[in-house]
């Protein structure tokens, strides 16, 4: 019995993040950029907020690139 896998594949923004947003890519590129190509696919499973240390924000919401961005209550410009 052959299972078939389907991806949720969500849209690349270009906000800016917000400064507590991490993700496992800087451990691997050392780069912070979230336009790097390492940080495409980030999603809530390899994200998690440097304030909060967990999957959810002071906002208690789920953290990824894509809702980490200005609009949401608890975000944090990074300049």
């Amino acid at each position: 019995m052959g299972y078939a896998r389907e991806f949720n594949k969500t849209e690349r923004t270009t906000l800016p993040p917000c400064r507590h947003l991490r993700s496992k890519a800087i451990y691997v590129t050392g780069d912070p950029d979230p336009q790097s190509p390492a940080e495409e696919g980030s999603t809530r499973f390899n994200c998690w907020c440097n304030k909060t240390q967990h999957t959810l924000g002071p906002d208690e919401e789920l953290v990824d690139r894509q809702t980490c961005v200005d609009g949401r209550n608890c975000y944090k410009s990074r300049a």
